[in-house]
């Protein structure tokens, strides 16, 4: 029995150690329940906290746009411009004669009804258009599009109280397609504030408040479409696009960011129609808010000028000059009494920083030199010969009046005379005195005249036409038809897969890269 009873203990000790054991163990594991319940709970509240910070910058669209609109209304103005015309037209604000196929009797009807009321005669008439503007300055300083008050005789700002006052010009820039008024109010205006637009992004939310269609105030909602947009409207271009509606009548008027600061001047839109398809254009501040202070400060703009004739950089432009990537701006020539040949510049050059701002592309050339104060002297980072090469700018000023760009000459046809070689395409022949005649070649123009291209080549693919001359291959002048062979040969030996050729048509250069490995 006692042994028995040993036994059991013997056997039950071990069984009650274990029991005890997971008692204690249990009892630790519901100890630590709550501390992993805080833990997990934590955690869970952090990552809220994070995605709310994210949701926060993404700025979601708000419940409603009403405060800001009831904020920003009143700074917002109506623009009316008279001015005297002759025959039909179709400004804003007037009704457009409706487009009808050529020789459709619709035509022919409204033709005969606009001429009985008078829309049809050569007789001066007065017309209005109408735009949108925004005043910057409770003294009475308003901005708006140079096309809404182009050729104006009067001009006359209303406005959000119905208060009409005379406006005066004083100043505008075309090129950018900024005005500025100035008019005299018998009390401070209510006025808003320039933001930066090179901070907004794709998709961030934008209000467009204007005139559409003469209707008076209206705000539209909607977002930042695109950045950086070229539409071919000046030498400038970069616009900001948005899907927020803006229709006729809202030229001028303010684009804002969620702060309520003017972040653009709503100038174009896209639209088959003549309404709103949601592709506008803005002028965004960060180049508005520049010519706005200097019309201003001078009544007109001051530019930096580098004299220069740039191009772009094509992908096979920058492999045959060794470039990593297309980028730059390519200098295909420059003005001999310019600041670029006075600090050592040179055609075939390409500019890849200006001032320590990157040059990404031709098109911010321009705007980045213009931008510079006139008389600064800045560093300019030029690839030349297969390396970087540091120079000293001094920014001259640019002379507003002088044409941008020369028209490019037509083509003249082409003629074959003797000592004719095809090279790529081209049939090659030495200036002679009929080929100088026949293609009007300057006399100081020396190098090789194209006189054939044949339709299936890449040098037709890039443009290349009779009487074009080539001056030089791979960045080395060129004086006959062989020496143009013998180069190309020798550039297709090293590898390349493309030439550099310079071209002069009617006294403008430009280079053109042409492949060799096909």
């Amino acid at each position: 029995m006692d042994l028995n009873q040993h036994g059991d203990r013997s056997v039950r000790a071990p069984y009650q150690a274990r029991a005890s054991y997971r008692a204690v163990a249990r009892a630790g594991h519901e100890a630590a329940l709550p501390r992993r319940l805080f833990v997990v709970f934590t955690a869970l509240l952090l990552l809220a906290v994070m995605l709310g910070s994210r949701i926060a910058e993404a700025r979601g669209a708000p419940d409603s746009f009403a405060d800001l609109a009831e904020k920003l209304s009143p700074a917002v103005v109506n623009i009316s411009t008279t001015q005297t015309v002759t025959g039909g037209g179709d400004e804003e604000g007037e009704v457009p004669m409706p487009q009808f196929p050529p020789g459709s009797p619709f035509e022919e009807f409204f033709k005969d009804f606009l001429e009985r009321q008078g829309r049809g005669n050569a007789e001066p008439r007065k017309v209005t258009s109408l735009g949108s503007g925004f005043v910057i300055d409770p003294s009475g300083v308003i901005v708006t599009n140079n096309h809404v008050i182009q050729d104006a005789e009067e001009i006359t700002v209303t406005l959000s109280d119905g208060t009409k006052l005379p406006a005066e010009l004083r100043g505008k820039d075309p090129k950018t397609d900024v005005a500025v008024l100035v008019v005299k109010p018998s009390k401070p205006l209510p006025f808003v504030n320039f933001g930066d637009s090179d901070k907004a992004r794709v998709g961030d939310w934008v209000l467009a408040i204007g005139n559409p269609f003469g209707l008076g105030g209206s705000v539209s909602a909607g977002i930042i479409s695109a950045r950086n947009r070229d539409i071919n409207a000046g030498p400038y271009d970069d616009f900001i696009q948005t899907d927020a509606a803006i229709n006729r009548g809202n030229s001028g008027g303010p684009l804002f960011n969620m702060d309520g600061e003017v972040i653009g001047i709503n100038t174009a839109i896209y639209s088959p129609s003549g309404g709103s398809v949601g592709i506008g254009f803005s002028v965004p501040s960060a180049l508005a808010r520049q010519v706005v202070a200097q019309l201003r400060e001078f009544g007109e703009t001051r530019r930096g000028w580098l004299g220069v004739r740039i191009q772009t950089v094509t992908d096979e432009i920058a492999e045959s000059l060794t470039l990593d990537k297309a980028r730059g701006a390519l200098v295909a020539g420059v003005d001999e009494k310019g600041p670029a040949a006075e600090a050592g510049i040179q055609a075939g050059d390409v500019i890849l920083t200006f001032d320590g701002k990157p040059v990404t592309d031709m098109r911010s050339l321009p705007r980045v030199v213009a931008e510079t104060r006139i008389g600064a002297t800045v560093p300019v980072t030029v690839w030349r010969d297969g390396k970087e090469k540091g120079l000293q700018v001094k920014v001259g000023q640019l002379d507003e009046k002088v044409a941008d760009a020369s028209a490019n000459s037509g083509n003249r046809g082409g003629s074959n005379p003797g000592r004719v070689q095809v090279v790529l395409g081209m049939s090659l022949s030495p200036v002679t005195a009929d080929l100088r005649t026949r293609h009007s070649i300057p006399e100081d123009v020396k190098g090789v005249v194209v006189t054939e291209v044949a339709g299936s080549s890449f040098a037709a693919e890039k443009g290349v036409r009779p009487g074009d001359v080539i001056l030089e291959v791979a960045q080395s002048k060129v004086e006959s038809p062989a020496q143009i062979a013998d180069k190309v040969k020798a550039e297709k030996e090293a590898g390349k897969k493309s030439v550099l050729f310079l071209i002069s048509r009617a006294g403008d250069l430009s280079f053109v890269a042409l492949r060799v490995d096909k």
